[in-house]
């Protein structure tokens, strides 16, 4: 019998189109007006001549916890991960011993406000760029119904509402933390067209108040939040209570650090582990083993190409992206810096992954069919009409070009600042909207022909070399990290395309 989930038929993209499709990385993002204008209406009301002292012992804190528990246990990670069932205490695995908000560390009203005012547009720039990512990938998802867990003051609903204005209608919103929930509820004060909000301490409150129907989340989100509990144990009960209340997409986000990365490496193994598991077992019970129900199993949406074992693992490197954003003024208000002066940008790293239920799309590679000329054929087709000069129009236009005077842009002068006025600017979402769809000719499907691109392309002469983690077969089953490199010579068009392609760009392969 034919499996429920065919093989699309093979479509060609054009080079326009497959630029358009790898790029997934974004410029120096600034931080939305709306934002920004509430934080810093929320510092106004909680005036505090101490604030820079207060956003200094807040990152010695985030420093003192992260070394708390930095180092973990591997004998215990790699049980857990591999073979839960393996455990003497099965009757006590899923028993949460610590939960989030129970280390040590919580957050007071002084260090929520140093949090708002530091932290916060940083936190909001990596979940903006995750989800922006969610939705070019799949661009039918428009979630409904969404979980937020761990969600301090607010940054991933602001992200989400960036992303998806219109389809969201319910948030459940987890926070122990009361101090982060009243900020949280103070910046979204005077938004339009809010969706309906409910507030839980703890995830199991959440699922006493859910009906048996409405447990079901088309998104939820971790971000930020799994590097606050300490014990491994304790985070795959937390990420397999979150995947349960998962109806289409799970994402997690943690800080880019190797300790951030881990977290990410960990919940991903064990998420895949679990539905494939699932899966082995559903087969055995079924007549036929080629029947396969629709959201049966798990698969990566982003960043991995692959649903196998991480091919960073047990190596010097570890998996993680960054996002540029414009400091807000309160940033460059209160944040320190050592010695030098405060830049009007700071690099926000960040690890990330996300889930989607159902079994990977067979779709056909991106490469696939696409014929490339080498530079020596592209000369060879080239008429020598087409080569001469004419220099009486070489020479107007540079004339013209001399007319436009040169004015030197003031270092000081951040757009951000320019924006910040107190003018209502919804009228123009839908326009901003249409013209970001414009600019998008291309889709990467969701299929094992994209890879993707790990650290910065290194630039050498005409040629640039990538660190890209890419798929091995066909079912996206097993994945690689090499390292390619692209010439001018043998393939100009490919070589412009590489050379504009950032750290978190897809690339893209022929088939195997």
């Amino acid at each position: 019998m034919a499996s429920l989930i065919p093989e699309t038929t093979q479509k060609i993209l054009t080079h326009e189109a497959l630029r358009s499709a790898a790029k997934q990385s974004t410029g120096c993002l600034v931080v939305p007006v709306r934002l920004r204008r509430a934080i810093k209406k929320y510092l106004r009301e909680e005036a505090d001549p101490y604030m820079r002292r207060k956003v200094l012992s807040l990152s010695q804190s985030f420093s003192g916890m992260k070394d708390v528990h930095l180092h973990l246990a591997s004998s215990t990670s790699k049980e857990l991960l591999e073979d839960p069932l393996k455990s003497l205490e099965r009757s006590k695995r899923w028993k949460i011993k610590s939960s989030y908000g129970d280390i040590g560390f919580k957050y007071s009203d002084d260090q929520t406000v140093a949090y708002v005012a530091s932290r916060m547009p940083a936190v909001y720039s990596a979940c903006y760029r995750v989800l922006s990512e969610v939705h070019r990938r799949l661009p039918d998802f428009s979630p409904t119904k969404v979980l937020d867990f761990g969600a301090g003051t607010g940054s991933a609903f602001w992200a989400l509402r960036e992303v998806w204005p219109k389809s969201i209608e319910k948030i459940n919103v987890v926070e122990p933390s009361q101090s982060m929930q009243r900020a949280g509820r103070s910046l979204i004060q005077g938004l339009k067209n809010l969706p309906l909000i409910h507030s839980y301490s703890n995830i199991q409150a959440l699922a006493k108040d859910l009906k048996k129907s409405e447990r079901g989340h088309s998104l939820v989100i971790a971000s930020y939040v799994l590097g606050e509990i300490p014990l491994v144990k304790d985070r795959i009960t937390i990420v397999r209570q979150l995947w349960d209340l998962t109806q289409d997409v799970l994402v997690l986000v943690e800080p880019g650090t190797p300790h951030g990365s881990k977290i990410i490496s960990q919940m991903r193994s064990h998420i895949l582990w679990m539905e494939k598991r699932k899966c082995s077992k559903s087969r055995e019970k079924e007549t036929s083993k080629e029947i396969v129900t629709v959201k049966a199993g798990a698969f990566i949406v982003a960043p991995c190409p692959h649903d196998g074992p991480c091919p960073l693992e047990n190596t010097d490197k570890y998996c993680h992206f960054v996002q540029r954003l414009q400091r807000t003024s309160s940033q460059r208000t209160y944040k320190h810096s050592k010695g030098n002066p405060l830049r009007g940008f700071e690099d926000e790293k960040f690890c990330y992954v996300a889930f989607r239920r159902g079994q990977r799309p067979q779709e056909s590679w991106p490469l696939d069919g696409i014929e490339f000329e080498t530079l020596k054929e592209q000369h060879a087709k080239r008429n020598l009409e087409d080569l001469e000069i004419d220099y009486e129009d070489l020479i107007k236009l540079n004339e013209a070009a001399d007319i436009v005077p040169y004015e030197e842009t003031d270092p000081t002068n951040y757009d951000s600042d320019v924006m910040e006025v107190d003018k209502d600017d919804d009228d123009n979402d839908e326009e901003e909207e249409k013209d970001g769809n414009d600019e998008e000719t291309g889709h990467a499907d969701l299929g094992g022909g994209w890879g993707r691109i790990i650290f910065s392309p290194v630039h050498r002469g005409r040629q640039v070399a990538m660190n890209v983690c890419r798929c091995t077969n066909r079912d996206a089953s097993k994945g690689s990290f090499e390292r390619i490199v692209v010439t001018h010579s043998k393939n100009p068009i490919l070589h412009h395309q590489a050379r504009r392609s950032l750290w978190g760009d897809l690339w893209p392969f022929e088939p195997i």
